[in-house]
């Protein structure tokens, strides 16, 4: 196989069916997949286009050293992975213990969520954290000091 890390950019398309396809140095377009090396802590950085033998395809440094059309069709591709909701205000909780249940809006709108053990709140780099539901919803919460009083209060009972 050759390899693609020397291509400035990969050639890509999507097929007939939606989906993304990626124009090799021999035959038809392959079927690839991205998948971000660090979805957390460096979503723009570490994109790997993989084939469906699950083997490396081509390796995107930075999403945003891509003409804007291949990105827009990456990211277009990686949106339903990478499926966190962002934590906008913290209504209310059900307790100060766990399990607790917690009702939360969110970018994605309102919803609730059970928090079984004080774990499933994790710390990130630079601050962010991600708090898992018992159904394993992840929520991301860029900064927490950027959310309101009421919130901030309430999350931190369980910090």
């Amino acid at each position: 196989m050759n390899s693609h890390h020397d291509m400035p950019s990969p050639q890509l398309e999507r097929d007939a069916f939606g989906a993304l396809r990626l124009a090799g140095s021999a035959g038809e377009p392959e079927a690839v997949t991205p998948v971000r090396a660090f979805p957390l802590s460096a979503p723009g950085e570490g994109v790997s286009l993989v084939g469906a033998d699950g083997r490396e395809r081509f390796w995107i440094e930075r999403m945003d050293a891509l003409p804007p059309a291949t990105r827009a069709l990456i990211e277009e591709a990686l949106a339903p992975r990478d499926f966190a909701p962002v934590l906008l205000r913290l209504e209310s909780v059900s307790s100060f213990g766990v399990p607790s249940t917690w009702q939360v809006r969110t970018d994605r709108g309102d919803t609730r969520f059970v928090l079984k053990a004080e774990e499933d709140i994790r710390r990130l780099e630079g601050g962010a954290l991600l708090i898992a539901s018992a159904h394993g919803v992840q929520f991301r919460v860029p900064d927490p000091k950027a959310l309101d009083r009421h919130s901030r209060r309430l999350l931190e009972r369980f910090l």
